[in-house]
């Protein structure tokens, strides 16, 4: 069994988060393990508070997680603060297990998910070992100054995750305009687009994270890079789908 850790905060409402990861990791067949950055208060509406773990103990999760059971791929979600982030880049100093960096800044809801100072060790240590970032639009306007709408500013994007270190960078378009999604992987240089219709549903809670951790496990299991983001494009839109229908805000995903 393909192995996977997680390095992510804890949704309480269950729909994103570790929360969500684990879902998706069981759904593909790949074993989990999890080290916790925050404990998260939140429901469908908004992040109420954020309340980090030590950045020894989240130190401490990873080295357990590794040094026994050991993982095939690593996916990065809310680090919270710059020690949380220091902290896990330090752990992962040194190996070369294949890395998904979900960009977490801000929550949905306009909540900061990352102080100033963690934003620069994002780019500094992790971005450069990643094999893949995923930023949305917001995400990605924070880390190069603007947001990947239309192909010049997207191009210029790419650029500058390159000078940041990066190789390959899922451009996630759920925050853009029109009756299509569009996430674009940049990739040794090139440019591949996975569309699909905009679904009218407020149900969108996690995607985000279901799709790194989707594309992580593909990792895991010997996906090329490519593939791994295809057939976890797939599933978040199906996610969406068969989404249950709970809360009154922005509800969770149907992660069968």
């Amino acid at each position: 069994m393909k192995r996977l850790l997680v390095i992510a905060g804890s949704d309480s409402s269950g729909g994103a988060g570790i929360q969500a990861d684990l879902k998706t990791a069981q759904t593909f067949g790949v074993y989990a393990q999890t080290a916790i950055t925050a404990v998260t208060v939140q429901d469908t509406h908004k992040v109420y508070s954020v309340n980090p773990v030590s950045p020894q103990v989240v130190r401490a999760q990873i080295d357990a997680a590794l040094g026994d059971i050991g993982a095939d791929a690593i996916k990065i979600g809310m680090l919270g603060n710059a020690a949380i982030a220091a902290a896990v880049a330090d752990a992962l100093d040194g190996n070369d297990i294949p890395l998904v960096l979900d960009t977490v800044i801000l929550s949905s809801s306009g909540m900061p998910l990352l102080d100033d100072e963690g934003i620069v060790i994002l780019k500094k240590r992790l971005i450069p070992r990643a094999a893949l970032v995923t930023p949305n639009f917001p995400e990605c306007e924070a880390l190069t100054g603007m947001p990947p709408a239309g192909e010049h500013r997207l191009r210029n994007a790419a650029m500058v995750f390159k000078l940041l270190g990066a190789g390959h960078v899922l451009f996630k378009g759920g925050h853009g305009e029109g009756n299509t999604v569009r996430d674009v992987l940049w990739s040794n240089d090139d440019f591949t687009s996975f569309d699909a219709p905009r679904q009218d549903s407020r149900h969108t809670h996690g995607t985000g994270c279901t799709l790194a951790t989707a594309i992580a496990c593909g990792l895991a299991q010997g996906y090329a890079l490519p593939d791994a983001v295809s057939r976890a494009h797939a599933y978040v839109q199906n996610a969406i789908r068969t989404a249950p229908g709970l809360g009154g805000g922005s509800g969770p995903l149907g992660h069968d």
